[in-house]
């Protein structure tokens, strides 16, 4: 069992509606990042959508609330992984952090259309079972 550190994560109740909220906002994010013109929109967009999906997956499981504190996207994308048995979700997502941190902090990083489409389909598959865990 997953075990969710209190200074990244605080316990919560979420409603039916509340976690259909949290999914359908990284489903709408993805769905941006889809169809926007703009690889650094697509770019942005897309690792936005993976961390709203770990968001609504803690929200199932926990269930807890991610915690606003330096170092949450980085524990996000580790119990993503961890609760998915998906290692490429900390492998891959802490590549999109990065190179969203390069941008944001560091005067901007150049993001291929080719990384974003990997970036897109790699968060597909995650939405996709982050969908079959909330269904249940």
């Amino acid at each position: 069992m997953t075990q969710f550190e209190p200074q990244f994560f605080k316990e919560y109740k979420p409603t039916p509606e509340q976690l259909d909220q949290y999914f359908q906002s990284a489903v709408r994010d993805f769905e941006i990042a889809r169809k926007d013109n703009f690889v650094e929109v697509q770019f942005s967009y897309c690792f936005q959508a993976l961390i709203k999906a770990g968001i609504a997956l803690f929200a199932k499981v926990g269930p807890v609330r991610v915690r606003s504190v330096p170092g949450h996207h980085v524990k996000t994308l580790e119990k993503m992984s961890e609760i998915l048995n998906d290692p490429d979700i900390n492998t891959i997502g802490n590549v999109m952090r990065a190179k969203r941190n390069l941008d944001f902090y560091e005067g901007g990083v150049i993001v291929s259309e080719s990384e974003v489409k990997d970036f897109l389909k790699f968060v597909q598959g995650v939405l996709n079972s982050v969908r079959k865990v909330l269904s249940k």
